[in-house]
């Protein structure tokens, strides 16, 4: 997930975003959104309930404006890792899934933009280990579960 969310954010950072002890990160002073990004759903990730953008600010221990944690939050809502309701004048953010659950998403995504499935399907399988092809076979030939066990 990380890598995506950095892949997607190649903009410099904005004011405000400072690293975990306040100095910054590299070259600019400042760490780059998709950094950000990443701790931003870390966080709500380990809180395992919905939070507000005072929340998840909180819980990150960082120097970050209350907007720029808004704006993170906004993002990811809007790449669809986030679902949000109203609560109040603000709204509470929580993660669509967990990071397995995101993983699969990011895969099915990339798979639904190619027009030939069984060629980038063969690829991938081709391109597993023994252990993890083993592994898919296990997954594939699994009864499915009932819904509600």
């Amino acid at each position: 997930m990380r890598d995506e969310l950095a892949m997607d954010s190649a903009r410099e950072p904005g004011v405000g975003e400072h690293d975990a002890d306040g100095r910054g990160g590299e070259a600019g002073g400042r760490r780059g959104s998709g950094e950000l990004e990443a701790a931003v759903l870390a966080a709500l990730q380990a809180a395992g309930a919905a939070l507000s953008p005072g929340e998840v600010r909180d819980r990150l221990h960082a120097d970050l404006a209350y907007t720029t944690v808004v704006t993170i939050l906004s993002r990811l809502h809007g790449k669809g890792v986030l679902e949000r309701r109203k609560a109040g004048r603000s709204y509470l953010y929580a993660p669509v899934a967990d990071e397995p659950g995101l993983a699969a998403r990011r895969m099915a995504r990339v798979l639904d933009a190619e027009a030939d499935r069984e060629a980038v399907l063969t690829r991938f399988v081709s391109s597993l280990s023994e252990r993890d092809e083993e592994l898919l076979r296990r997954v594939l030939s699994a009864e499915p579960e009932e819904p509600g066990t």
